[in-house]
C-alpha cells in the first residue's frame, strides 16, 4: 500500500512540474507577443533628421541623391494639397518623394507580384513639432527580413544599402 502511495505522490510532483513548465511557457509566449506589439512599429518605420531646414530643399536633395545613385524619382507628391481638395487643412507640410528602380522592381515582381502594394518605395518628408524637418522611411532590411527569399534579398539588401548611401548626405548623422 506504500508503495502504490509513492507512485501516486510521484505522478502527482511530474504532473505538478508539467503544469508549472507550460505555465512558464505560456507566460513567455505571452510577454514575448508583447514585447513584438509593442517595439514592432517603432522598429519598421526609420525617421532622420535632415540637414536642410526647408521641405522644398530636402525634397529636392532627395530628388538630386536618387537620381545620382541611379534610381528615378516619379514624383513629389503635397499631401497639404492633396487634403487642401478635400477640405482638410493641415498645419504642418507633408511630402512624400517616390523612388524606384525598374531593376529591382523587376525582380521582386517576377516572383512576388502581391508587394505591388509597396511600389514604389517614398519617403516621407515633414516638419515636426520642433520646427525641424525629418525624413521618414520603412525600415527596409528588416522589412525584407520578414518577408524572406528574394524579397529579403532585393529589399533587405540592395534596396537597403542604396536607400542608405541616397540619405547619408542628407541627413545629420
Amino acid at each position: 500500500m506504500s508503495q502504490e502511495l509513492g507512485s501516486k505522490s510521484e505522478k502527482n510532483g511530474k504532473i505538478n512540474n508539467l503544469k508549472v513548465v507550460l505555465f512558464g511557457i505560456g507566460i513567455g509566449v505571452i510577454l514575448t507577443g508583447l514585447i513584438i506589439l509593442i517595439a514592432m512599429p517603432k522598429m519598421m518605420i526609420t525617421v532622420y533628421q535632415s540637414r536642410y531646414s526647408t521641405i522644398e530643399e530636402t525634397c529636392s536633395k532627395l530628388k538630386e541623391s536618387i537620381q545620382a545613385h541611379g534610381w528615378s524619382s516619379p514624383m513629389t507628391r503635397n499631401l497639404n494639397a492633396t487634403l487642401a481638395k478635400n477640405g482638410i487643412e493641415m498645419k504642418r507640410p507633408v511630402r512624400v518623394v517616390e523612388l524606384c528602380k525598374g531593376a529591382y522592381a523587376n525582380d521582386i515582381l517576377q516572383t512576388n507580384p502581391e508587394v505591388s502594394t509597396l511600389m514604389p518605395c517614398a519617403w516621407g518628408v515633414y516638419e515636426g513639432n520642433d520646427g525641424k524637418i525629418y525624413i521618414s522611411g520603412m525600415n527596409m532590411g528588416l522589412m525584407g527580413k520578414m518577408f524572406g527569399g528574394n524579397i529579403a534579398k532585393i529589399i533587405g539588401g540592395s534596396v537597403a544599402i542604396d536607400e542608405k548611401n541616397m540619405l547619408k548626405d542628407i541627413i545629420l548623422q
